[in-house]
């Protein structure tokens, strides 16, 4: 341990590096509280999304990484902002039409859709929790809507009315001229209507912690900040939920990354150390657009669920967190192929190379051995020209290759073919194109054929690899990749495939040679 300990030092793994950064916070004293407490936000306006799950995760990962570097005692909370007011719609909810009275009523105050839980925001909650149980996080939640109304709130809430003044500055030089004259930092909840009031204040007494304000009928009204009454705007919010929780660590989107100056100094005026943070770049849909929980595109966690490991999503979030990248169901087989790759690589690693491992981090160093012996990517082939309706059918072909290979002593296999076939049926098969072969690679492939027909050895994956690789070069393929590029889309009905001779060894050379014969015949499709 000691020795990981001092790789971890070193390594330029990203949440060693940031784990560095928060220790230099405490370098002179530990926190008076006692413990490290990190945070990661979710607004529930929509169903939760993957990139809440990857916040958690990503947050998760620089605790952990911390852990290893400190004996101070870390917590985790997740908090959701479900006081907001609901300010559309969502479009991917049911009843939409009998939600449209609720608008801008806190979300804890918006009747559930689903018709399964006490308000949509308890769904929401209720949803996210589910999702981060799934993957075993060990985190505290906290609901705004009871973070305001049982008091824990109170005293940074009478804090910013006596520093009102302060808070509203930092506040005006960030708005637009129009903005400005309707500001404030505090929203009253109307005590008939429940809504969320965007009204301006009249008047804020700091002695005795309340605001005066009209509401839209021009009826006057004042209300204690304390107690659930008045909710603090979305900015003002964040840096006063620093200063009262005591943060000290929170990530957040390259959206919110302009806003971080005034989020500091709102911690700062009610008399706290602003956090350290962490951005990330925001993921994009197939067509390169931000994901949104609200419109619903990009993938689910259940989504990814369906078709790849836990693991696997936990491998594509540890992936360059500041790099902006594509997430849609083509990034899943990838994901899951590069994750073995890791856990292979791991056990003969130093130190130093297994603190800079995706899987140390996904794990929490307890990495296990993975048993997926074929590549998700050749699965998927193999489901694809067998025309697979259940994993049985790939197993078929499995234990031919591997004999002794079983689903109790290959779980990753065993699961990776249910996912395989799944995938196949939902994906590779509707997007299937097979085309004719045009002479020369007509040629390479009768060729491939007779000399396969003429095999006398072992299915050797790599012998059979050399040999494709010989037929491509005796045949002029220059970049040999247009050679197996032929392969692919003429014999499997797409662009990229698996290294063709494991493919061979896998589905069989008979099999192989039926299926370039069927594709020379023009009988696929």
């Amino acid at each position: 341990m000691t020795d990981f300990r001092d790789a971890a030092m070193t390594s330029k793994a990203w949440p060693f590096e940031e784990a560095r950064r928060l220790l230099k916070r405490y370098d002179k004293a530990p926190p008076e509280k006692g413990y490290v407490l990190f945070e990661t936000g979710y607004g529930p306006s929509g169903l939760p999304h993957i990139g809440t799950f990857g916040e958690v995760l990503r947050t998760t990962m620089i605790r952990r990484a911390f852990e290893v570097m400190s004996d101070i005692p870390t917590r985790l909370i997740c908090f959701s902002d479900d006081m907001d007011g609901m300010r559309k719609v969502p479009g991917n909810v049911p009843n939409q039409e009998a939600l449209r009275e609720h608008l801008q009523k806190p979300l804890t105050s918006v009747p559930d859709p689903f018709g399964t839980h006490e308000s949509f925001g308890h769904h929401n909650n209720a949803m996210l929790r589910r999702f981060l149980d799934t993957f075993g996080f060990d985190y505290e939640f906290y609901s705004a809507t009871e973070f305001y109304a049982s008091g824990q709130f109170d005293e940074v809430l009478l804090r910013a009315a006596e520093r009102y003044d302060d808070i509203m500055a930092v506040m005006l030089r960030s708005l637009r001229d129009e903005r400005r004259e309707t500001y404030s930092i505090f929203l009253p909840i109307h005590p008939e209507t429940g809504r969320v009031l965007y009204v301006p204040i009249k008047h804020v007494d700091a002695a005795e912690g309340t605001v005066t304000f009209d509401d839209e009928s021009g009826r006057e009204w004042t209300l204690p900040v304390t107690g659930g009454q008045v909710k603090l705007q979305w900015k003002p919010d964040f840096g006063a939920r620093w200063a009262a929780l005591g943060v000290d660590f929170e990530m957040y989107g390259k959206d919110h990354s302009t806003n971080t100056p005034i989020y500091d100094r709102i911690c700062e005026i009610l008399g706290q150390k602003a956090p350290e943070h962490y951005v990330y770049e925001l993921f994009l849909d197939d067509q390169g657009q931000k994901i949104s929980k609200s419109s619903g595109n990009g993938i689910s966690i259940d989504e990814w669920l369906t078709y790849a490991s836990t693991e696997s999503l936990s491998y594509f979030m540890y992936q360059k967190p500041r790099t902006a990248k594509r997430l849609f169901f083509d990034v899943i087989p990838k994901a899951v192929d590069e994750y073995h790759q890791q856990l292979r690589a791991y056990p003969d690693q130093d130190a130093a190379q297994q603190a800079a491992n995706p899987v140390w981090h996904i794990h929490n160093g307890d990495v296990p051995e993975s048993t997926l012996i074929v590549p998700f990517a050749m699965l998927l082939n193999l489901a694809s020209v067998s025309g697979a309706e259940d994993k049985e059918t790939l197993w078929g072909f499995i234990r031919r290759y591997a004999p002794e290979a079983t689903a109790e002593s290959h779980p990753d296999l065993d699961q990776a073919a249910g996912y395989a076939v799944r995938y196949f049926q939902d994906f590779v098969r509707p997007e299937r194109e097979y085309r004719a072969p045009n002479a020369k690679e007509r040629a390479a492939m009768e060729d491939l054929r007779t000399r396969l027909a003429a095999w006398d050895g072992d299915a050797d994956a790599e012998e059979l690899q050399s040999l494709v690789f010989a037929v491509g070069k005796e045949h002029g393929f220059e970049p040999l990749r247009d050679w197996f590029k032929a392969l692919y889309e003429v014999c499997l009905g797409a662009s990229q495939g698996p290294r063709f001779g494991g493919f061979i060894a896998l589905y069989g050379i008979d099999e192989t040679i039926a299926l370039i014969d069927r594709a020379l015949a023009g009988e696929l499709s």
